[in-house]
């Protein structure tokens, strides 16, 4: 545990709050892509079968478990309880591309070839291109309310600190984690159209919006 790590996980988890509470509040989903938040729940079940067979820490655990858990009931609130307000039309970005092209790369890129390992890296791949249907949404609708905003904003940061988690750790523990410093590299590049007119409008009180 390092202060990038933490503040990185601190970030995770105001996402993940800041996404349900706007949900709650608003009593709607509109905005948000639901094949994003499928490919999360993807991501942490894949990446935490581990629970079943090991144990680091108390604080490893819980932090998984609220994982999976949260992912599961962001999705099952958008298709149970706001399923009227999911705009088929729009979130249309083909995920089996997604997909595929992760299970391909974890192939390819993988710690050791087995069936944990290849999971996980399946998962840190997938991870760090899940966004790309809710960016998708936003470059389609053009704008977004502030607080779903927000909420892509923490996201990409938690992601982006991982970056000098892991240059931290390759000068103070002598590791270095490739595959997840290179997917952060990768989805960080993603998220840098969206910074960039988050910090030009949204941290300076204007309404977020994209060209159409």
């Amino acid at each position: 545990m390092n202060i990038f790590r933490f503040l990185a996980d601190l970030s995770h988890l105001a996402s993940i709050l800041i996404l349900i509470y706007s949900i709650e509040t608003n009593k709607s989903i509109q905005g948000l892509s639901l094949k994003t938040q499928s490919l999360y729940v993807i991501v942490f079940c894949t990446r935490y079968l581990d629970l079943f067979t090991s144990y680091h820490s108390l604080y490893n655990t819980l932090m998984k478990i609220f994982f999976i858990a949260s992912s599961v009931y962001v999705v099952y609130i958008m298709t149970k309880k706001y399923q009227k307000s999911i705009k088929e039309d729009i979130d249309t970005f083909p995920i089996r591309y997604l997909t595929g092209g992760a299970f391909i790369f974890a192939l390819i890129f993988t710690n050791k070839y087995t069936p944990g390992e290849v999971l996980w890296s399946f998962s840190i791949w997938l991870e760090s291109v899940a966004i790309l249907p809710q960016l998708f949404m936003l470059q389609r609708t053009g704008e977004a309310e502030n607080i779903t905003v927000h909420y892509i904003a923490a996201l990409g940061a938690y992601r982006a600190l991982y970056i000098p988690n892991w240059a931290y750790r390759y000068f103070t523990e002598g590791r270095f984690e490739k595959i997840s410093f290179f997917a952060g590299v990768v989805q960080t590049l993603i998220y840098s159209d969206f910074f960039y007119i988050y910090y030009t409008k949204v941290m300076k009180g204007k309404k977020f919006s994209l060209p159409v």
